[in-house]
């Protein structure tokens, strides 16, 4: 769930921002004697450490309809900004508790297994306005390639990609996998989705590369003389970045890779390889490679660009950038599956469905 507007709504939060004003003061403390990360050449680096709001209006991927458009205007980007904004008041307007139950299976438009429900806007902050950098409003987070979309996808990740969206049905209502004779979605715990079992971030959120999602887009940095720590707010994913190191042996892989960073000027490089076979970014393999550069700007901001490299399913590498803005927020817990009987029901539900198409079939 958005923790940051459920917070937001507790009765507790004066009692929360007493609290976490102490902790501020102990956190700034502590943060202070990490303040300056020595570069090799003996300069002193910039300290990225801080929370970072990286919420954004502006897609990763340029509609088809602005074609190689890259920039929009100021006018255009409010327009965007207000389209988003009426949408969230719609989906605030109270539900009539006296409405009917939508059709068995949904009533076929676009919302969880066909708008039959799902989260309202109340849980959604993808921020209020579309970035700018050099005062020049994107109309995507990908420059790279020209189109501002990810490249093609190669043969046999696009024949793999296929063969799983197969399995994506609306719900009929029906065990259609013992109809289909296949495995079924819903036969393991483990056949879910990371997100859905919060062992890892809706989306890329941790990435790498690390990219803004539905809710929860606040990070903190916490940076020491031979480590750079990422926290997200999303699932409590941390990456730990070392310092002028090597890489681990190719043997020891992890859903966020093997992240080394190293100083160029100003700017802190990292390259992390060693992924497993389920990373963060969608579709990606354990043949990924992100380069991601993080940068201090004037205005005290960071400015995030990454490259994707995966022979394995993209014909070519892609490239992105974006602000990431600092921030007065902090980090809140997300407790995913405290009191959460989700994953338990959606396992039972099948099974109920199960034995139902049984029934029906005479078996």
């Amino acid at each position: 769930m958005n923790t940051r507007k459920l917070m937001q709504t507790n009765t507790f939060l004066a009692v929360a921002a007493l609290l976490l004003a102490g902790c501020t003061a102990v956190q700034s403390n502590s943060r202070s004697q990490f303040s300056v990360q020595a570069a090799p050449a003996g300069k002193s680096s910039p300290d990225l450490s801080g929370y970072y709001d990286v919420a954004t209006l502006t897609p990763l991927q340029r509609p088809k309809a602005f074609g190689h458009k890259k920039f929009i205007s100021r006018a255009e980007a409010d327009e965007i900004a207000e389209v988003e904004r009426k949408l969230q008041l719609a989906g605030e307007k109270q539900s009539d508790p006296s409405r009917k139950a939508p059709p068995e299976g949904g009533d076929g438009s676009e919302g969880a297994s066909g708008n039959v429900g799902g989260y309202n806007t109340f849980w959604i902050d993808r921020g209020d306005d579309a970035f700018a950098i050099d005062g020049k409003f994107r109309t995507s987070i990908i420059h790279t390639p020209e189109n501002g979309r990810m490249p093609e996808m190669t043969a046999p990740a696009l024949k793999k990609f296929m063969a799983r969206r197969a399995t994506y049905r609306t719900n009929t209502g029906e065990a259609w996998w013992l109809q289909a004779g296949t495995v079924g979605p819903y036969d393991d715990p483990e056949l879910r989705p990371l997100g859905e079992r919060c062992l890892m971030g809706f989306g890329s959120v941790a990435g790498p590369p690390m990219l803004p999602v539905l809710y929860n887009n606040v990070k903190r940095i916490v940076q020491t003389p031979d480590h750079v720590m990422i926290l997200v707010e999303m699932v409590h994913d941390a990456r730990i970045i070392r310092l002028n190191s090597e890489h681990a042996p190719a043997t020891v892989r992890s859903y966020l890779g093997d992240s080394i960073g190293h100083w160029e000027g100003d700017t802190l490089v990292v390259d992390t390889t060693n992924f497993n076979s389920r990373p963060a970014l969608y579709n990606a393999t354990e043949t990924l490679h992100v380069v991601e550069r993080f940068t201090r700007t004037e205005d005290g901001n960071l400015l995030y660009s990454f490259t994707v490299d995966d022979p394995a399913v993209w014909d070519a590498p892609w490239s992105g950038d974006y602000p990431w803005p600092a921030t007065d927020s902090v980090v809140y817990e997300y407790a995913c599956h405290e009191g959460n009987y989700a994953l338990g029901n959606i396992l039972r539900g099948a099974r109920l469905l199960e034995a139902e198409t049984r029934t029906a079939a005479g078996k």
